[in-house]
């Protein structure tokens, strides 16, 4: 949707109920329901956003002197001829997360990421600054005040997306998130197709709890296929894909979802919903509590008391991130100095981030690009939110949010484009909105979307207390795949750039501990295997084919496509 006063013109691509007049105003439509990249011409200069989520991105490049921005790295990458960048990649092996600012940087050596929630602004003389424009809103809300702000925003988050008597497909899997979806997707008059996964352990609950849900959707399709009639998790890493802007998770479950969608598209469904971020945006992280320690001491004690009980936290680490006063900047060198093997066992969540590690076939080539760069980026590092609870929960959004762009994108490819409303600014920015210690209670199960969701939701869904694991389906699927893991060993690009060890990846891929749970670092790993791989056989954006040209003249410039 365009909007043209004068010489002024103002732009937006995604999902979202602005108007054209709405669209006119200057105030990069911040709380609008949906998700979109927004750009606006004024006077000769550019502004342009993407989503704070991360989902809708944007990257620069300098050509010739002049920045020019793309939605996609891999875009700039191709044009402007960008090799992948050994550190960052080295980066995205470190476990259990990427830290911020890092977890948002681009892998091409000479393209760089505008950081999300960042707006990009270019000036007549082909400079580029950038300014930020999202901030976390006051968390002062009691929970059931939250929780209507919550559902409206989701209501709306839906309704920009679905129209009366349109055909959908969505998943169904048990869980609150998808429930939650689904019920005011057929509240918005959509006809739904939803497909349920049936798990293999012995107990699992959410094919029950999806029946029950389905039972109060008049009018659904309900599909339950059980996952042994899917294709294994990893299946096809022999298949090589069209590479993304970075490494990706899907590289676990892609064949399994390509042959979900292929369901509901038989079924008739044009589009899908998905739950994907719904953990991420109604569930606090525990740092919360360091805030909370401040403010109310005694019911910081208490709540803290609570989470150590469910998560075994040991005492001492404990008490000591809870009375820490260093800042982002002072714990990333702390993580650069410290930078070892993956922690075994459990640990607390009230510090910056969780304690982070390489796995034991990453180099000490490797362990020292990552620990200077981490060192580098401490220097002058500004955190999401001045409080390391609203930190750590910005930080699990984006985390939500990067993944939601990426499967996006390969749900294009597939043919089915998928929609995520739990990944929606305004519906994030809504649960953000709520006192975190009542959101976070560990003692409640999603309490924040169990309150948003009464009276939407069957109450026998609410009362799920439960969540479903697929550690069955990922230890069968690595099983089948051991063959194929091998020989990315023996020829690892990896191992080729200088970043693992061929020999102990090769023992780790075939030892029986993988098998036992032992090995959680294996999936960036195998993330970054597969995109090499892919870049290799597969250079050319595909999203580029319908704009060929040649830039074979163009000094630097790449060659024309095939």
């Amino acid at each position: 949707m365009a909007s043209t006063a004068g010489r002024d013109r103002t732009v937006l691509i995604g999902s979202s109920p602005l108007s054209h007049g709405e669209l006119a105003t200057p105030d990069l439509a911040a709380g609008t329901a949906g998700s979109f990249h927004l750009l606006a011409s004024r006077d000769g200069r550019v502004l342009a956003r993407g989503t704070n989520a991360g989902d809708r991105r944007l990257y620069t490049a300098r050509v010739h002197g002049i920045t020019v921005a793309a939605d996609r790295a891999l875009t700039l990458a191709w044009l402007v001829g960008a090799e992948p960048d050994p550190t960052q990649l080295a980066v995205g092996l470190l476990v259990p997360c990427v830290p911020h600012p890092l977890d948002a940087a681009a892998v091409w050596s000479g393209v760089a990421a505008v950081q999300p929630g960042d707006a990009l602004l270019l000036g007549t003389d082909g400079t580029a600054r950038t300014e930020r424009w999202w901030h976390p809103p006051s968390a002062d809300l009691p929970i059931a005040e939250a929780g209507r702000g919550l559902r409206e925003a989701l209501r709306a988050a839906v309704a920009v997306r679905v129209r009366p008597g349109e055909v959908w497909g969505a998943d169904l899997s048990g869980g609150m998130d998808s429930t939650s979806l689904c019920f005011l997707a057929h509240e918005a008059g959509a006809r739904l197709v939803a497909v349920t996964m049936e798990l293999a352990a012995v107990g699992s609950q959410d094919a029950h709890y999806a029946r029950e849900a389905a039972r109060h959707l008049p009018g659904v399709t309900h599909l339950t296929v059980p996952t042994s009639e899917l294709p294994d998790l990893f299946a096809e890493l022999e298949q090589r894909n069209p590479p993304g802007d970075a490494p990706t998770a899907l590289v676990r479950n892609r064949a399994q979802q390509n042959e979900t969608a292929r369901m509901l598209v038989r079924h008739g469904a044009p589009r899908r919903l998905c739950g994907h971020g719904g953990d991420d945006a109604v569930i606090p992280p525990p740092a919360y509590l360091h805030r909370l320690l401040r403010d109310r001491p005694a019911a910081a004690w208490r709540s803290a008391a609570e989470h150590r009980a469910a998560g075994r936290w040991p005492l001492t680490a404990t008490v000591g991130q809870l009375l820490s006063r260093r800042g982002l900047a002072g714990w990333l060198a702390e993580q650069a100095a410290t930078l070892g093997g993956v922690h075994r066992g459990a640990a607390p969540g009230c510090d910056w981030g969780p304690r982070l590690a390489l796995p034991r076939w990453a180099t000490r080539e490797a362990r020292d690009l990552v620990a200077a760069r981490l060192r580098a980026v401490a220097e002058g590092c500004e955190a999401l939110a001045a409080d390391r609870g609203s930190h750590a929960w910005a930080q699990s959004f984006r985390a939500a949010g990067s993944l939601a762009g990426q499967i996006a994108d390969w749900s294009h490819h597939v043919g089915l484009p998928t929609d995520m409303p739990f990944c929606d600014d305004a519906v994030f920015d809504a649960c953000l909105r709520v006192r975190p210690q009542e959101a976070g209670d560990p003692a409640r199960f999603k309490p924040l979307l169990t309150t948003a969701m009464r009276g939407v939701v069957p109450e026998a869904v609410l009362r799920r207390t439960t969540k479903d694991h697929a550690g069955h389906e990922w230890y069968a699927g690595l099983t089948a795949q051991r063959r194929v893991l091998a020989s990315w060993a023996e020829d690892s690009r990896l191992a080729n750039l200088g970043l693992a060890d061929p020999v102990v990846l090769r023992r780790t891929l075939l030892a029986p501990a993988l098998l036992t749970g032992g090995v959680s670092e294996l999936e960036p790993t195998l993330a970054t295997e597969e995109w090499l791989r892919d870049l290799e056989a597969r250079p050319f954006p595909p999203h580029l084919k319908e704009h060929r040209c040649d830039l074979s003249s163009t000094p630097g410039g790449p060659a024309t496509p095939p």
